[in-house]
C-alpha cells in the first residue's frame, strides 16, 4: 500500500548576529544568509527541501532576537531530534531557539500582529569594545525629549513612503506604529518600535530622523511634515544596520 504522505507545519525560532550575513531572504547571488543556511541544513536533516518564512526580511547585518519561522515538512523524526541537530550544525552565529508543530494554517509572517524592533545607539565617547558589532555609536549629545517629541508624530496608522527605501515598491505603505520607546541605559540610548508591520529600512529610517531631532536639525512639525509628503527625501538619513535587532513577534 503506497503510503500517504502527511505535511506537519512547524514554527522554529531562531536567533542570530547578521554581522556576516547579506540579511535574512536567500538570494540568487549567494548563499551566505540566514534564510538559506537555515534551509541547507533543514534539507540534509529532512532529507528533502524545506522552505522557510519568517517573520520578518531583516536587512544585511541586522540582528534578531526572536525571529519566528514556519515550514512544512515530512518526516518521522521528533521535534526535539530536528532541534538538537540544528542546535548542532547551524553556524554558531545562528541559533535555534525553540521548535514545535504549529496549527495547519499557522505562517510566521502572515499571521504575525504584531512585532517589535530594538535600535541601540552607544551615546559616549568611550570605546564599547565588546558590543560594538551591535550598536550605532553616535558619541554627540542627544535630546532625548526633543526625539520623543517628535517620535509622537509617527504613531498610529499612516502612509510611511517618505520612510521606506524601495522606492518601487508597489503595495500599500500603510502601517500602524503602535509605540515608540526612547529610554536611556547608562551610556546606551535604546529606540524601542512596535508595529503591524514594517517597510524596508522603515526602522532604520525612523531612527535616523529621530537622532536628527534629537541633535536640533529638526522639530516634531518637521518629521509630521516628512510623514505627509510620502517623499523619502523629507526624512531622515538611514542609520546603520549593525544598531538595529528583530525583537520579538507576536501572535
Amino acid at each position: 500500500m503506497k503510503r500517504v504522505r502527511i505535511m506537519k507545519n512547524y514554527k522554529l525560532t531562531l536567533c542570530y548576529d547578521g554581522s556576516r550575513y547579506r540579511g535574512w531572504q536567500k538570494q540568487g547571488n549567494t548563499d551566505n544568509t540566514i534564510q538559506a543556511k537555515t534551509e541547507a541544513l533543514l534539507e540534509r536533516i529532512l532529507g528533502r527541501p524545506a522552505e522557510l518564512a519568517g517573520c520578518g526580511r531583516t536587512d544585511a547585518g541586522v540582528h534578531a532576537r526572536r525571529q519566528v519561522c514556519s515550514f512544512r515538512a515530512d518526516t518521522a523524526m521528533s521535534c526535539g531530534e530536528i532541534l538538537e541537530q540544528l542546535r548542532r550544525y547551524l553556524p554558531e552565529d545562528i541559533g535555534a531557539l525553540s521548535l514545535e508543530e504549529a496549527p495547519p494554517r499557522f505562517h510566521a509572517r502572515l499571521s504575525c500582529r504584531e512585532k517589535s524592533y530594538l535600535y541601540r545607539i552607544w551615546n559616549s565617547e568611550a570605546p564599547n569594545v565588546f558590543e560594538r558589532k551591535y550598536v550605532y555609536k553616535y558619541p554627540a549629545a542627544l535630546d532625548i525629549g526633543a526625539m520623543r517629541r517628535a517620535a509622537e508624530e509617527l504613531l498610529g496608522e499612516h502612509d510611511f513612503t517618505a520612510f521606506c527605501s524601495n522606492r518601487h515598491m508597489k503595495k500599500s505603505a500603510v502601517r500602524n506604529l503602535r509605540s515608540i520607546s526612547i529610554e536611556r541605559r547608562g551610556d546606551e540610548l535604546d529606540l524601542l518600535l512596535t508595529g503591524d508591520g514594517f517597510l524596508y529600512n522603515m526602522v532604520r529610517i525612523i531612527a535616523g530622523t529621530l537622532i536628527e531631532a534629537g541633535r536640533g536639525e529638526r522639530d516634531a512639525a518637521s518629521v509630521a511634515a516628512a510623514l505627509e509628503s510620502r517623499d523619502r527625501q523629507k526624512a531622515g538619513f538611514t542609520a546603520p544596520a549593525q544598531g538595529l535587532c528583530l525583537w520579538e513577534a507576536r501572535y
